[in-house]
């Protein structure tokens, strides 16, 4: 097999491999065993040296096939016939020697015989060790001594590099057959240990000459193999035996391919319990097969998941570091950088942060460095991130801000900066004032804000949204309002691109005038008179930016209310014709999670607010009575509600509020602001006006119920209106006036007139009018009589 490529080598095994089997099954147990034999003597070879894991590891899987196929074959012999069935029973899976059969040992002694007379050791070795697991059928207590006595056998082999795997080999099959017998480890290692200065013998370095490969590449084909050893050592064990293992690498062999296995075998807690002797141990060693800066690596991800002592942190840190920040090759260094940073953010302050920051960044910026590492250098973020959540003294350091810099890619920077407002969103748990942390987050904010388009998911614009609404929401100036009035305009010029930021800004913004009135009490001063009529500007000019219609209505009306609540009379008025204004643009239709809706029940809702509102906003004489709500009339006379009931609910509204202003008092007031109770108080002219007002509306309400007459769906519609309207008018109008009273008493019949109407409903109406007491409510009950359905 001398002349045969890698790949026609792993199809030969394949095929010995199949061949081992078929003989099986066709009871060819010698040619078997022959097959098996002829696989172990292949692991002499070491002509091509760097195949030589990969080898083993296919050789020991054909050995440990037949080592299984005997297994079975002596479980099959061990069956036996109990008095009263007709099936042979089969050995329990945890079987005892003395319930197998003789027969049967008899078969597994033969076997071991057989094994016994193969010539050559590495073949005797490996076939018997592949059927070390038969010694279950003859007794409990004979692993411990062959296991002793194959490892001693090992030192028969020559071959340092073919010893070494054999030792791997009678490991790994030791701890799967008897794992409570571990002598046979420590007589693995220290016989590696012993034997390593083979390693600089004349026959082996003639032989890694004539291949070609240099110590390093050499030695670290040692690597799987003292691996599994060490991992078989340090399985379930206490710290006693690394002591031992360090004391022998001290005396022997303290090289990195056997200080790397260590650190990677045993358990964090043992390693970082001596973390400043790994150091002094790497420090001294040999790089032969590993770099010193993997080793660091190595102790660096120990030292992350179980914390050294505390007394020895900063030298373990101070001697580590020494030995990176000299590392010229980028890959190297930032290899074992990545791993370190962890270290000082987890034990250290910020200045030890910003030192490793500031070397990262020097060793990135020669050659651009940074843009073939963006994973790693991600990781480091990450790692800060998670850990440091004072972000006062994390965005004070000069070298962080150079740090993001590196973030040059669009997409990683904008990973990056995600971050960054994520764990601010995630770890902030009062508000901050801080105008490095305002700056920073503004700067990271608009990174993501840019990153956003036409294209961008839903998704996407949601959480990018939510993550800056938390930034804006975490500021706080407490009682300096300017100065967050002024980080709302540095917000809304950074963020205009985000609709729902947007929305929350001008809410942000209102709750600011709010809070400025309750400060002063109502009564406003030059500078705060200003300072709220600011706050109003502000909206004004940010609602237009906002797209969804209904969003951009209810700003208006909200800031409109903020706006008079704070007396500034005209600003409110502002806010108020520019809803108006907006009505005709409404959609007829929106869609609404993938349903096309109508919009005229929202606008209604809205409306009926709007209506309300009007209330308390107080009349411009020099514009005429609800000079507002003539706007809002005459506008929604133009406008299409595509044949529904909902402009005469809208006027019925508008009736009530009629109704109300023409009150001496208002049952209830805005403190601070004259409303029309107080600039009228029952002035004949202006009631006059209302009233003229009144007739109109109530003109378009009757036209309205006339025309539902005809057919039994439009008089229902007609009954149920009729009703509402009766109930609105008995609970704001005046019923001692006569007309009042006869229209109520009309209403009521109307909507009894078919017997269409809700007659629970009725009833229950009946009784709240009788509870009212006497006069105009007393006659009015006594006309309200309930029809039953024809």
């Amino acid at each position: 097999m001398m002349n045969l490529s890698q790949k026609e080598y792993v199809k030969k095994i394949d095929d010995m491999n199949q061949a081992l089997k078929v003989a099986w099954e066709n009871d060819h147990r010698v040619k078997t065993l022959k097959i098996a034999i002829q696989c172990a003597k292949l692991l002499v070879d070491v002509s091509v040296i760097k195949f030589y894991p990969s080898k083993f590891v296919l050789i020991t899987d054909i050995l440990d096939t037949f080592g299984e196929l005997v297994y079975q074959r002596i479980r099959q012999k061990s069956m036996v016939h109990q008095p009263g069935m007709v099936k042979p029973v089969v050995l329990p899976e945890n079987f005892t020697p003395e319930q197998v059969p003789d027969t049967a040992k008899e078969t597994c002694r033969n076997w071991f015989f057989k094994i016994a007379s193969i010539r050559e050791l590495i073949p005797r070795f490996f076939v018997e060790t592949a059927i070390l697991k038969c010694y279950n059928y003859l007794t409990t207590g004979e692993y411990r001594s062959a296991l002793t006595r194959l490892s001693r056998m090992i030192r028969g082999i020559g071959n340092p590099l073919v010893a070494t795997y054999a030792r791997a080999y009678i490991c790994r099959v030791g701890m799967g057959v008897a794992p409570e017998v571990r002598d046979h480890l420590q007589y693995c290692f220290g016989d590696f240990v012993r034997t390593y200065e083979q390693f600089q013998s004349e026959n082996v370095q003639n032989t890694i000459a004539l291949q070609h490969v240099d110590t390093a590449t050499y030695i670290d084909l040692y690597a799987p193999a003292l691996d599994w050893i060490l991992q078989c050592i340090a399985y379930k064990s206490s710290d006693k035996p690394l002591e031992v293992i360090l004391e022998k690498c001290q005396k022997h062999c303290n090289t990195g391919v056997v200080l790397n296995a260590i650190m990677s075998s045993f358990k964090p807690e043992f390693v970082s319990f001596r973390a400043f002797k790994f150091c002094e141990m790497i420090r001294d060693c040999e790089e032969a097969g590993v770099a010193k800066w993997q080793l660091y690596k190595t102790l660096g991800m120990n030292l992350v998941l179980c914390d050294p002592p505390e007394e020895c942190r900063l030298q373990v840190l101070n001697e580590v570091w020494k030995t990176v920040k000299s590392l010229k090759d980028p890959t190297e260094y930032i290899g074992c950088a990545e791993i370190w940073a962890e270290f000082p953010v987890k034990h250290f302050g910020k200045r030890e942060i910003n030192t490793i920051l500031g070397d990262i960044v020097k060793h990135m910026i020669p050659d651009r460095a940074f843009e073939q590492f963006y994973p790693q250098l991600q990781s480091i973020m990450s790692k800060i991130l998670s850990h440091v959540h004072d972000f006062s003294s994390l965005f004070t350091l000069d070298k962080f801000l150079a740090f993001l810099d590196l973030f040059q890619r669009e997409s990683v920077k904008v990973e990056m900066c995600r971050g960054v407002l994520e764990s601010f969103a995630k770890h902030t748990s009062e508000p901050t004032n801080d105008p490095v942390v305002i700056s920073t987050l503004l700067y990271v904010g608009k990174v993501i804000h840019d990153s956003v388009n036409a294209l961008s998911n839903v998704d996407e614009l949601r959480s990018t949204s939510n993550l800056i609404i938390s930034f804006i929401r975490n500021v706080h100036f407490g009682k300096d309002f300017e100065q967050q009035l002024n980080f709302y305009v540095d917000a809304r010029d950074k963020f205009t691109g985000l609709e729902s930021v947007l929305v929350v800004l001008v809410h942000c913004v209102n709750h600011l005038a709010v809070r400025t009135r309750q400060v002063v009490d109502g009564k406003h001063s030059r500078k705060t008179a200003a300072f709220v009529r600011a706050c109003a500007a502000y909206c004004y000019i940010t609602i237009p930016s906002v797209q969804d219609f209904f969003s951009r209505l209810h700003l208006y009306l909200i800031s409109g209310q903020v706006a008079i609540l704070n007396q500034a009379l005209a600003q409110g008025d502002a806010f108020l014709k520019a809803a108006i204004s907006l009505i005709p643009e409404v959609p007829k239709t929106i869609d609404v999670d993938g349903s096309v809706k109508s919009t005229d029940r929202m606008l209604l809702n809205y409306l009926t607010h709007f209506v309300s509102s009007l209330l308390h906003v107080p009349n411009d004489p020099d514009r005429g009575v609800h000079y507002i709500l003539r706007g809002l009339l005459n506008t929604l006379q133009e406008y299409d509600w595509d044949g529904s009931d909902s402009r005469t609910i809208l006027y019925m509204k508008v009736y009530v509020l009629l109704c109300s202003s023409s009150q001496d008092r208002f049952l209830h007031t805005v403190d601070k602001v004259d409303t029309n109770d107080d600039l009228y108080a029952g002035d004949k002219k202006y009631v006059a006006e209302l009233g003229k007002m009144a007739k109109t509306i109530l003109d378009e309400i009757l036209s309205h119920l006339k025309t539902l007459s005809e057919g039994r769906e439009n008089q229902t519609r007609q009954a149920m209106l009729a009703y509402q309207f009766f109930c609105q008018l008995t609970t704001h109008a005046d019923l001692s006036n006569s007309t009042i009273f006869a229209l109520a008493t009309n209403l009521w019949s109307l909507a009894q007139k078919h017997g269409l109407g809700d007659t629970k409903a009725m009833a229950r109406t009946i009784r709240a009018v009788k509870a009212r007491g006497g006069g105009p409510w007393a006659e009015l009950a006594g006309k309200m009589t309930l029809q039953s359905r024809a």
